[in-house]
């Protein structure tokens, strides 16, 4: 299945009121990441998706900017009173996109694994719906003070999401719902029951333990336990170009304005081929020639933020995040200052990251060398990425 099919719909519309707190816990940070942001970079990272759209609450927008800053989202749809009338309008407003499937998950369980996703795709387009669940393990038990009964555990399950369904059944379904009596409607606590009493047919995928709600405070530190167990790894790049015909340089993403140009097989970015090089090394995957060879004629005049997309994904289909980067541009000229700002704006926007998370700066090497003589300009590149530990 072609990802322009399936569009992921994360919930973050609740106020956490079990968990208390200053803020939602969606907006909840652990070790500087809030828990939307890592269920957003964890959705993205599972490459599925054509498209994000996150559902939040009224009153909640600045929180959410402010989360979700340099990831490339569609723009948030204002959630209802209920989770249920919340995933309504988020399939309302994906309906001009006509997708073929929808992924629906809860941005309180941010662990979801890329193959569990992968999987709940395909069996959601073969059977019209599927989703995650783990069996009942513990014995059951009805009561209050006392028990009143022990309830046979065969044949149950503990949902969880994400839960994908064919786009139009679904948004029928919820459709359905909304226009039963309340009672009836307050019934239904998940997406999956809203499509059993519509007809559809639900597939139970095996889920993850580690694909936990978060709803208390231990939740909150399990998680954190469990984000721990990562590695930092550090990469570095460095690359050359020489000085040719043009009236303009690309550097880092920018087109700057200079009396010549700089000579290569794609726009001859230096800042960003460097980069390139630092995300490659840093997963163990060699250099930007290997990946894009420079006799290969469907990369001349390429734009070098596809290079650097493309080691960036390669860096998530492994689990891994960017912690920081840093690109030194080595010239007399041009001036890189005035240039700054709109540099680390591209490359934080191609990368999904905060500004924060990078830096640009230049230097000369006092008249010394090519680069003093104003042959050319060189590169070099930092890159600390965070793994999951294996």
């Amino acid at each position: 299945m072609a990802v322009k099919d399936c569009i992921a719909l994360i919930v973050a519309a609740g106020k956490g009121a079990r968990l208390g707190g200053a803020v939602a816990k969606q907006y909840r940070k652990i070790g500087g990441t809030g828990i939307l942001r890592l269920a957003i970079e964890r959705t993205i990272a599972s490459n599925q998706f054509s498209a994000i759209a996150v559902v939040i609450a009224d009153g909640d927008q600045a929180l959410y900017q402010e989360a979700t800053d340099g990831l490339a989202l569609l723009h948030p749809v204002i959630g209802g009173d209920t989770r249920r009338q919340s995933v309504l309008n988020g399939l309302e407003a994906l309906a001009p996109r006509q997708p073929r499937l929808v992924s629906i998950q809860d941005a309180a369980r941010p662990l979801v694994g890329a193959e569990l996703v992968a999987q709940l795709i395909a069996a959601a387009d073969a059977s019209g719906g599927a989703i995650a669940a783990l069996s009942v393990v513990d014995t059951l038990k009805r009561g209050g003070a006392a028990i009143d009964a022990t309830i046979p555990r065969d044949g149950l399950w503990q949902a969880q999401t994400p839960q994908v369904f064919r786009f139009d059944a679904i948004l029928a379904a919820h459709r359905q719902a909304a226009a039963l009596p309340q009672p009836e409607r307050d019934a239904l606590t998940d997406d999956a029951q809203v499509a059993e009493r519509a007809g559809i047919k639900v597939a139970l995928l095996p889920g993850s333990v580690d694909n936990f709600k978060i709803t208390t405070e231990a939740d909150l530190h399990r998680l954190e336990r469990l984000l721990q167990q990562t590695e930092i790894r550090i990469g570095t790049g460095f690359d050359v170009h020489a000085f040719g015909d043009g009236d303009r340089v690309m550097l880092c993403g920018v087109a700057v304005p200079h009396e010549r140009g700089l000579v290569g097989h794609s726009d001859a970015d230096v800042g960003l081929h460097a980069l390139t090089d630092a995300l490659l090394g840093a997963i163990g995957l060699g250099d930007i020639g290997q990946h894009f060879p420079p006799g290969d004629p469907q990369w001349r005049g390429a734009a070098s933020h596809l290079f650097v997309e493309h080691a960036a994904q390669e860096l998530r289909k492994r689990g891994g995040r960017i912690v920081n980067l840093d690109v030194t541009l080595i010239c007399e000229r041009p001036k890189i200052g005035p240039q700054r700002d709109a540099m680390i704006a591209a490359i934080a926007s191609m990368l999904g990251i905060e500004r924060e998370r990078v830096s640009v700066k230049a230097t000369t090497t006092e008249k010394l060398g090519f680069t003093g003589r104003s042959e050319g300009i060189a590169a070099q590149a930092a890159v600390s990425v965070e793994l999951p530990r294996r």
